[in-house]
């Protein structure tokens, strides 16, 4: 998969500790990616949109995800 045009954003609730933070690029064509922010060049995780949305209102309503 192609993430060179990944435009990557630090979470808004990032203290810029160096805590435990993620990055999220939602420019891409039909996916979402994640990554920690702490290891730019390590793994990504990839979302359809439509499982992103469900999982950040549910995050909003107070839910925890499933792991």
């Amino acid at each position: 998969m192609d993430l060179s045009g990944a435009i990557w954003h630090k979470s808004s609730r990032s203290s810029g500790n160096g805590g435990n933070c993620v990055e999220v690029a939602d420019n891409l064509p039909d996916i979402v990616a994640v990554r920690d922010s702490k290891n730019p060049n390590g793994p990504v995780l990839t979302f359809d949109r439509a499982t992103w949305r469900a999982f950040i209102e549910d995050i909003k309503h107070g839910g925890s995800p499933a792991v």
